[in-house]
């Protein structure tokens, strides 16, 4: 494996074209309405700095739903370049019923339903058609990549980029932050975003699974947050 998989020759214009008009804040799939319960951590004092912000998030892409994420796109993305239908719907049911709270349901699906209806309208590939049902929003992107023939590292790390800067964005808007502490904390994400996509590459199902409790406290919390800005 590469020391960088999302270093990868193989991406053209045309796929990165792609992959920074389908993750950038301007596609509309709703991500602005999202903090994935950093709201609650910031009205509990937890998250109030440019660190504590950092911290936060990389916890989330380590061992959390950033991490869990990156593998459920990168077996979407195999069973699409393969043909193997069967296999895609076991990922896409299994990406949907693994949400550990009901506002992470809403913000992976609810993603998972506009990328598709705006990627489908908007970006013509060939291919099967999609599995029945919503789609969780990294087997959407990972489903778009695939028939486009865009390389999975740096859909990876394009998918993650886009995970984190929302987070960050959240962020600023919360604590607050400026924009420059926003960027710091962006930039010292990039090796985290490397290392999940490096483990992301090789692997499986049998590899997911998260350990960030506070994380899943906190969505079940954000639920019933008396003041919020945020869907989740």
């Amino acid at each position: 494996m590469a020391e960088h998989a999302c270093l990868d020759p193989a991406l053209d214009s045309a796929g990165l074209y792609r992959l920074m008009a389908w993750l950038s804040p301007s596609f509309p799939v709703g991500a602005f309405s999202h903090s994935h319960a950093l709201e609650w951590v910031v009205e509990t004092g937890e998250v109030r700095d440019v660190a504590a912000l950092t911290d936060w998030v990389e916890q989330i892409l380590r061992y959390g739903g950033g991490r869990q994420d990156a593998i459920l796109l990168a077996e979407t993305w195999r069973a699409v370049t393969v043909g193997d239908t069967e296999r895609l719907s076991e990922v896409a049911e299994l990406a949907a019923a693994l949400s550990p709270s009901k506002e992470r349901a809403v913000e992976t699906m609810s993603q998972g339903k506009a990328f598709a209806l705006a990627a489908e309208a908007s970006w013509l590939a060939d291919g099967d058609a999609l599995p029945s049902g919503d789609l969780a929003y990294p087997v959407a992107v990972g489903i778009a990549a695939a028939r486009h023939t865009i390389p999975l590292g740096p859909t990876l790390a394009a998918y993650l980029h886009a995970f984190v800067a929302n987070i960050v964005s959240a962020g600023i808007r919360l604590v607050p932050l400026g924009q420059t502490d926003g960027q710091k904390a962006i930039a010292a994400l990039e090796p985290v975003v490397a290392s999940v996509t490096d483990e992301a590459m090789t692997a499986g199902l049998d590899d997911l699974g998260g350990c960030v409790l506070l994380a899943d406290i906190a969505s079940m919390r954000h639920e019933t947050q008396y003041t919020r800005l945020f869907r989740t």
